[in-house]
């Protein structure tokens, strides 16, 4: 067919120029067109119908993976207590149990002590100190003051009777660390209190001393009727 279009060769042309194609040819047969008028046909015949895309879920699993059942609560809520736990409620219950330390016989070697240092200490000072005193009791006998910190004083009294000045004011500043919604109204006093029978000549403190001597000699007394 192509053979149609091509004029014959001309001899004068050389071995590699191209072939002169016929115009002429080419117009008469024309090009072949598509045909528009043909209708259509119409939506849903010979075509599959088409289906509504479905909404992504981002909470939903994967297609294809199975979901495990929902779990039952932690097995912790249904576990024995802890051995902490256990001996924690113990200390407190037999913290309670015991018995409760005596107001009058802390007080009663504060008490010393202050009259100690009114012998050395000024009076605004001394005067001070037992304005704290009297809150400690106030505080101790209304019921504002727990069992550990009535424990603790007992041990800070009983240290500042035997002139163990580190001893208690180590416990003086545990009690401000641990308990400083009771103590402070009334432990700058005490801390004053300690730092002023530190400095007290050893003369000035044979009360303490001898107040702490006090219930052995009573005690021999005792055994001897």
């Amino acid at each position: 067919m192509e053979d149609m279009y091509v004029k014959p060769g001309n001899q004068e042309r050389g071995w590699n120029d191209p072939p002169q194609f016929s115009y002429s040819l080419q117009k008469s047969h024309g090009t072949q067109k598509n045909l528009l008028n043909k209708r259509a046909p119409p939506p849903g015949a010979g075509t599959p119908p088409m289906t509504p895309p479905t909404l992504f879920n981002p909470l939903a699993p994967p297609p294809g993976i199975k979901t495990a059942p929902p779990a039952g609560p932690p097995p912790s809520c249904h576990a024995t207590p802890p051995a902490a736990c256990i001996s924690s409620h113990k200390e407190d219950v037999d913290s309670q149990t015991e018995s409760e330390p005596d107001v009058q016989s802390v007080l009663a070697v504060l008490e010393r002590a202050l009259a100690a240092c009114r012998q050395s200490v000024s009076d605004q000072v001394c005067n001070d100190m037992g304005k704290r005193l009297r809150l400690l009791q106030d505080s101790w006998q209304s019921g504002r003051l727990s069992l550990p910190v009535k424990r603790r004083m007992r041990s800070l009294s009983l240290e500042l009777q035997a002139c163990n000045w580190d001893q208690a004011d180590d416990i003086h500043r545990s009690l401000m660390v641990d308990h400083v919604t009771e103590v402070s109204q009334w432990m700058v006093g005490v801390k004053r209190l300690i730092a002023e029978t530190r400095k007290l000549s050893p003369e000035l403190l044979l009360s303490l001393k001898d107040a702490a001597e006090e219930p052995e000699e009573v005690s021999d007394s005792a055994q001897d009727s």
